[in-house]
This record gives C-alpha cells, sequence and structure tokens, in this order.
C-alpha cells in the first residue's frame, strides 16, 4: 500500500523561495534573484516590498513569454546541494534547469542508494540531471536517458561541474519508452529507476509521448527492468503532468502490486513564513 505523505523542500544555502502571491513567485538561485508565473499561488504577496530585488522577471507580452532583464544576470551560474554542483540559466520556458522542490527526492535517493553496494540505476527523462549525480555521488552507477541533445549536453557539463566519475554515468540519447522496451526485451534489470515524464514530448527520431496513452505502457516495460533484490527502488514525478499523485499512485500498484512507499505533493516553503507553494506529485517506494 501507497502511504500519502507531502514531501517539503526547505530553503538551502543556494536556493530560497522569498515570497509569493498574486500568481508569481520570488526565488533565489545562489546570487540571482527571479521573478516568474506561479499559476498556484492563488494568495496575496506576503513582502511586495521586496519584489523589487528582482534580477529578472518573466513576462508575457502579446502573449509570449521572456525574460526581462533588470539588472546583469550571467548567461549560466552554479549552484551546489551538499556538495553537488550544477549550473542554472535563464530558459526561455522559464525555467533555471534546476527544480528545488525536488530536493527531499535527492536526499531519499542519497540515503536509499546508501544501503546498495554499487547498484545499477535507470534515470528516464533525465533532463539536467541532478537526480543523476546524487545518485552517482551516493555510489550507484547511472543510466540517464533523455531525447533532448540540449538537455544532455547540460546535464554532462553539471557531472562535470560536481567531479562526478566518468564512468559513473552512461548518457544515452533516446527516447525513453522505446529505451525502456529495448532493455526489457534484452533482460536488463536495475536496482533503482527514477523517472519524470512529462506531459507531453517528442522522442529522439521524433517520436510523439502522450502521458495518458504511453505512462501505462512504459510501466509495464519497467516492471520487467526494476530488480526483485531487497532495497532496489522506484520514484516517479510529474511536475506538470496534470494527474493528483494517488492518480499516479494506483497506476503503479496496479503494475508493480502491493507495494511499501508513498505518494503525494511536492511543496516548496517559503523562507519567510508557513506557506508553501505545491509544485508537483511523487510516487517512490522501495523492495
Amino acid at each position: 500500500m501507497t502511504h500519502d505523505r507531502h514531501l517539503v523542500s526547505p530553503p538551502w544555502d543556494d536556493y530560497e523561495l522569498l515570497d509569493s502571491g498574486d500568481n508569481m513567485k520570488l526565488e533565489r538561485f545562489g546570487r540571482i534573484t527571479i521573478a516568474r508565473p506561479e499559476t498556484q499561488a492563488l494568495w496575496a504577496k506576503w513582502r511586495p516590498q521586496i519584489w523589487k530585488e528582482a534580477d529578472a522577471e518573466f513576462v508575457f507580452r502579446d502573449k509570449k513569454g521572456a525574460w526581462d532583464i533588470k539588472k546583469p544576470v550571467p548567461e549560466r551560474w552554479e549552484l551546489s546541494w551538499n556538495g553537488i554542483c550544477f549550473g542554472a540559466r535563464l530558459t526561455r520556458f522559464k525555467h533555471t534547469g534546476v527544480f528545488p522542490e525536488q530536493s527531499p527526492n535527492w536526499q531519499w535517493l542519497t540515503d536509499t542508494i546508501a544501503t546498495l553496494e554499487k547498484p545499477n540505476v535507470l534515470n528516464l527523462f533525465g533532463y539536467t540531471g541532478v537526480a543523476s549525480l546524487a545518485a552517482a555521488h551516493a555510489g550507484a552507477f547511472v543510466t540517464h536517458v533523455d531525447a533532448s541533445k540540449q538537455s544532455l549536453d547540460w546535464a554532462n557539463l553539471n557531472a562535470k561541474l560536481s567531479h562526478v566519475d566518468e564512468g559513473s554515468i552512461r548518457w544515452i540519447l533516446d527516447d525513453a519508452l522505446a529505451f525502456a522496451k529495448r532493455e526489457a526485451r534484452r533482460g536488463t534489470t536495475y536496482d533503482g529507476i527514477i523517472l519524470d515524464p512529462p506531459a507531453f514530448g517528442r522522442g529522439a527520431k521524433g517520436e510523439v509521448w502522450k502521458i495518458e496513452e504511453d505512462f501505462p505502457v512504459l510501466l509495464r516495460s519497467l516492471k520487467d527492468l526494476l530488480s526483485e533484490k531487497p532495497g532496489s527502488f522506484f520514484l516517479v514525478n510529474g511536475y506538470a503532468a496534470g494527474y493528483a499523485s494517488r492518480s499516479f499512485a494506483q497506476a503503479v500498484e496496479g503494475m508493480f502490486g502491493n507495494v511499501n512507499g508513498e505518494a503525494g505533493e511536492l511543496h516548496i516553503k517559503e523562507s519567510s513564513s508557513e506557506r508553501v507553494i505545491p509544485s508537483g506529485i511523487y510516487v517512490r517506494f522501495t523492495r
């Protein structure tokens, strides 16, 4: 049975949710402060006076979004979390390549992998690779799969910033579903599986991913890929999938059986109040 539990990401040295409200959030990534849209922030701003500190704001003009740079912002700057280093950028999709709501999952990966002996871990839809870095840093050999060469290059650069051993991560430019199906046919197994599927996407060869159609198919392959060994683990996130965590949990339970795990929302806590911003969902379990 998967138990319901919300995970809260508190501030750390290189990240802080300063304030939120009026459909916006104000965050500090290292020394850079940014304001960007946040549909969950239905409330009023708590500290409206500090918003003038923003170095950049993501704004919409004529239905097109772009960054309004108010102060000099480098093209890329470095951040760290628990000894793991990675780069942040202002992307045209309003993201920075860093998802701080994942920090409780990074810690869970670190703690879980520490109980295993050099596990093989698969990270599908790996994006900029912070989860892969956390896994490798904890002692895993990671197969990192993403269909975007730009994201794969970014993840590779992050690995270099973290001084991760080059032999600890295998980089694969491929469609996640196609790769998983091939691995299942080969009889490959992994001691841990991480995935963060989008609602819609395209593979490296133009394959179309629709979560409502392809997620159940992917789960069938992942069931074959996950080792039966005690301590093996599974973690799925949904940043913008549009589903409740219970929907994900029941899909996982329907495929893997009566697992002992957790599911819920991912929250980011403001640094100066008890308010949180819901920022995604997750399901995770260990055997």
